[in-house]
């Protein structure tokens, strides 16, 4: 990809999704990740309706008359996305591919954390970790995040998730806001999981298509695992093999689910062909 047909890309994600975050989940997104706690602001006088308990007594007592202490959150919050570019993510068979749906909702999600004057950081993992940009505030840092994530491209094609959560810990000392954005296609990341989701606010957003969930009857096909870079001659009329890849899907999903509903984190399914925007709101309200 040229400089010019990646600018361009680049302009587009960021009008579309910055219009979302602008107007629609800035102010869910501010609403469902609260600051570190309340810091003191200022001293006024007392008015109707204020709490008698936010009186500052000293003050009252020298001016004679009642005065209340003001507070204010604490606003800064750090936001990680951790994202997967295994070769699995070049898969769709309907609008985009998960990669495609991956980026738009990585740039959302970094304009909405923008706007709150976040810093916001990304992690891009395969078998390995890829790319560390540490969090920083600003446009032109989410503008760099949007490029990368358009134009990376990764040195391995697996998916290792427990090495890019180990990563996560070494990198991250203070509690930050984790968006983990995969198919999940992977395994043996629980345990690490647990570690993260006691520290850090993580949510995992699962990218997947329909027609990822079963093998269609189409005879003696040759099949390619983007993962491995495997070519082989797959029977699909046998009911067995359809069965077997069936139940090898559905046990990564069920893993999925409860390795991070049992680490205390949080759950979205977006499916390619549906919308991410409905996804996104429901769970910031159901958080909020």
């Amino acid at each position: 990809m040229d400089t010019k047909e990646l600018l361009k890309k680049v302009r587009k994600i960021e009008i579309k999704t910055r219009r979302l975050s602008d107007h629609i989940f800035g102010g869910e997104y501010h609403s469902t990740f609260k600051g570190r706690g309340m810091t003191f602001s200022e001293v006024r006088q007392y008015q109707f309706g204020d709490d008698v308990r936010s009186i500052d007594w000293n003050v009252t007592a020298r001016y004679n008359e009642p005065f209340v202490k003001v507070f204010e959150e604490e606003r800064e919050l750090t936001m990680m996305l951790l994202v997967d570019v295994s070769g699995s993510e070049f898969f769709g068979t309907t609008n985009q591919f998960k990669k495609e749906l991956i980026t738009e909702i990585s740039a959302t999600l970094a304009f909405s954390a923008m706007q709150n004057n976040d810093k916001v950081g990304l992690i891009l993992f395969a078998e390995e970790v890829e790319l560390f940009i540490p969090p920083k505030k600003g446009k032109s840092h989410v503008l760099r995040i949007i490029r990368e994530l358009l134009e990376f491209k990764p040195n391995t094609s697996g998916t290792n998730l427990g090495e890019a959560l180990k990563f996560l810990t070494n990198v991250m000392k203070k509690k930050a806001i984790v968006f983990v954005l995969s198919d999940f296609i992977a395994d043996d990341y629980d345990n690490t999981l647990r570690i993260v989701g006691n520290k850090h606010d993580v949510t995992g957003i699962r990218v997947y298509d329909e027609k990822e969930k079963a093998i269609p009857n189409l005879g003696v096909v040759q099949m390619l695992d983007p993962e491995t870079g495997d070519v082989r001659l797959v029977n699909t009329k046998s009911k067995k093999v359809r069965m077997d890849y069936a139940k090898y899907h559905r046990n990564k999903v069920d893993y999925f689910t409860d390795s991070f509903a049992k680490s205390g984190s949080g759950i979205i399914h977006c499916r390619v062909d549906e919308s991410y925007v409905r996804k996104l709101l429901g769970y910031f309200k159901q958080r909020g």
